[in-house]
């Protein structure tokens, strides 16, 4: 661990409630990753939260930069695809804690993985019960939109279960969204091929009684396949009127991903088949994967591996998923690749997927988000600098 170095910060140290004050200063010494490459033994400057040039540098290092020899220097990382607030809010089943902990707790929990871009997935379901419920959607809604306390960045995503458009079109009314992403779990097909495997999911997983989950396989079932197409085009509708990207969510086929390509979505989420993976890449949309997949070499339901589909050049975009510090680590899963563009697959390429064309990369005009990790044995954040102040550091 780094002994205490002198580093010059403009106005107070960042507090919760003063994320938004603007940090100048520099940080130098480490290997910082670019999106055109690695510069090592290099200096990050910034002022008033906004980077103003990365250099390399030979001799001394600046008496009052932030030294961070042998550290890796990367942005803050930009996660399109978390579920994690759910986990936070019932970690156990029939077990519901308050959420403004379960929100202090994901906030600092994001920040120490190094995550200080946010995009909740709030699943929008017609459950009459368990985690995932209309009203529980509406309440981890309003619980972002009023994270102005929090550290990381906290934004909406929301993930409607196709004949659920009604409340989705309510909350766009209540609360900021800012990425959509239409799902179609279907009992005996897709990831949930097998009727037991659906029934096994919902009562496990997400705490429905055997007699919820029953009706809701008789209410999935009831949705043809005509039905779910025609209210997908209304979403799509929806989310364009708004200019809010929207997302397809587990597609087995290329032919899936045409027809979501065709109403208007951009982001393929969580491809099952390789089909899928490479249609979406050579239609343009952003493939994204789950970040426990590639760290583990295995999807948990024996679909697409994150591993094979990064060797067939079909995925742009590693996500959290389920477990945030999964993204950092992702980063540094040997692929063949370089460092930089590892890198980019949880920063630079899910900030452009989002519109956030300041984020996610370091580079004079973006955003001072900027981590120091150390990258032995395992990647682990030391400090986290949002907006160009320090927020977290590990051991002084």
């Amino acid at each position: 661990m780094h002994p205490d170095r002198a580093w010059k910060i403009s106005g107070p140290p960042a507090g919760p409630t003063e994320k938004r004050l603007r940090g100048t200063g520099e940080i130098a010494g480490g290997t910082i990753v670019s999106p055109d490459g690695t510069i090592e033994r290099g200096i990050v400057r910034f002022e008033e939260g906004v980077i103003t040039s990365v250099t390399p540098h030979s001799g001394p290092l600046p008496v009052n930069a932030l030294d961070v020899r042998d550290r890796v220097v990367m942005p803050g990382l930009v996660d399109l695809h978390g579920d994690d607030l759910e986990q936070h809010l019932s970690p156990r089943t029939n077990v519901t804690l308050d959420p403004q902990l379960a929100g202090s707790t994901v906030d600092r929990t994001n920040l120490a993985a190094g995550i200080t871009t946010k995009f909740h997935a709030i699943a929008v379901e017609e459950n009459v019960e368990g985690l995932r419920s209309p009203q529980r959607a509406r309440e981890l809604a309003a619980l972002i939109d009023k994270s102005s306390d929090y550290l990381v960045d906290h934004r909406i995503h929301l993930r409607c279960e196709l004949g659920c458009e009604q409340v989705v079109r309510e909350l766009l009314e209540e609360v900021p969204v800012e990425l959509i992403s239409m799902m179609n779990h279907v009992p005996g097909a897709g990831q949930f091929e097998q009727m037991d495997t659906f029934r096994d999911h919902y009562l496990g997983d997400k705490d429905l009684s055997p007699d919820a989950v029953e009706l809701l396989v008789e209410k999935r079932q009831a949705n043809t396949n005509g039905h779910r197409w025609k209210r997908a085009r209304e979403l799509a509708k929806d989310a364009d009127a708004r200019c809010i990207p929207l997302a397809s969510h587990d597609d087995e086929t290329g032919a899936c991903v045409d027809r979501a390509a065709t109403i208007g979505a951009q982001i393929c989420e969580f491809p099952l088949t390789l089909d899928a993976a490479l249609r979406a890449r050579a239609l343009g949309l952003t493939t994204v994967m789950g970040a426990p997949n590639l760290v583990q070499g295995a999807s948990q339901w024996g679909n697409l591996s994150a591993r094979d589909a990064v060797s067939a050049d079909a995925v742009d975009v590693i996500c959290a998923d389920y477990h945030p510090p999964s993204m950092l680590m992702a980063a540094f899963v040997e692929t063949g690749e370089s460092l930089s563009q590892r890198v980019a697959r949880v920063t630079k390429k899910p900030a452009d997927a989002a519109g956030l064309l300041r984020r996610g990369r370091i580079e004079p005009g973006a955003q001072a988000d900027i981590l120091v990790v150390d990258p032995k044995p395992i990647p682990t954040v030391d400090r986290v600098i949002l907006d160009g102040h320090e927020v977290l550091a590990v051991g002084g």
